[in-house]
């Protein structure tokens, strides 16, 4: 396993490597548009080119991209050509927000589609259809739409909640929690519906299963049976979808933290993609690989533990 582990990890930086290297060539086309951009609308060519000599674009890109990569395996990942700002601080920062965000969709995604599950799986009847229901309307709304009926009901009529905005937890936890129900409640809807309909399958399948018969005949309590075997071992391909739904959820924060006027992760790398801002742009690629590779390995690493067949040496 740990061999695996290693081997897998190792494949995970070659694939951050490669990607950095295309992500900089393709921005590479693009310099003397980032350069004008700094400078305004008026801008000479001449001020233009001035101003890619000042920056190093008018050197190799190879060079360019090997004076980048020396850097960033340091740590060093640059400064905002905007804001002046270094790369590594600010994504840090933002990173918080999102990931405050999209943990707790995750966390309660799992939470209630595991419940509605293994209820409409275990219970069958009217437990099943509602449940599936449920999954149907995570499947037919959208999720933006979903967000603005929240904020029509909960932020404009009841005022309960803040429609745009955030505050960090250390500043004041109840804030912080009323600031992120509705991007939460946004991101998660679809993920509930996908999560619960694979929990189902997979513990139908399972209960299906031979030795599900042989512990019934040996006198074990349903709910320990499904408890300490079925939903172990239907686990595995629910966290699959679960390690999904993540990198999905990544990818929504992008669209919900505009809207929702968060300070994020999302935001952040929209904005500096507009702006052509190469260094935050570079940066937000690095990171967004790396947690590609560490969720595929954690949910690689947790499928082994539950199910000891499914580990490789």
């Amino acid at each position: 396993m740990i061999l695996y582990a290693v081997r897998r990890l190792g494949a995970g930086l070659v694939l951050a490597l490669l990607v950095s290297v295309i992500t900089f060539w393709l921005l590479s086309f693009s310099f003397d548009d980032v350069a004008a951009s700094l400078l305004g609308s008026g801008a000479t060519a001449g001020a233009v080119e001035a101003r890619m000599k000042s920056l190093g674009m008018d050197r190799p890109v190879l060079v360019q991209y090997a004076d980048w990569l020396g850097h960033a395996v340091r740590g060093d990942l640059g400064t905002s050509y905007f804001t002046s700002e270094p790369v590594r601080g600010a994504v840090m920062d933002r990173l918080g927000v999102t990931l405050s965000v999209v943990l707790t969709a995750l966390l309660v995604t799992a939470v209630i589609s595991v419940a509605l599950g293994v209820a409409s799986a275990t219970r069958g009847g009217g437990v099943d259809k509602a449940a599936q229901g449920v999954s149907l309307v995570g499947y037919l709304v959208p999720s933006l739409l979903f967000a603005i009926a929240l904020v029509y009901v909960f932020a404009i009529k009841l005022n309960w909640l803040p429609a745009t905005g955030y505050t960090p937890f250390t500043e004041n936890p109840a804030k912080w929690a009323a600031s992120i129900v509705i991007p939460v409640a946004a991101l998660m809807i679809s993920g509930i519906a996908t999560l619960t309909a694979q929990v189902r399958g997979a513990m139908i399948d399972e209960l299906r299963k031979d030795y599900v018969r042989t512990l019934r005949t040996r006198g074990l309590s349903p709910r320990r049976i499904v408890l300490r075997h079925v939903l172990r071992n239907a686990a595995g391909p629910a966290l699959t979808v679960l390690s999904l739904e993540f990198l999905t959820m990544l990818g929504g924060s992008l669209v919900i933290e505009n809207v929702f006027a968060l300070p994020g992760f999302g935001s952040f790398s929209f904005n500096a993609a507009l702006q052509g801002d190469i260094p935050v742009i570079m940066g937000v690629m690095l990171l967004g690989v790396l947690m590609v590779v560490v969720v595929n390995l954690a949910v690689d690493l947790l499928n082994g533990w539950l199910n000891p067949k499914a580990r490789v040496r």
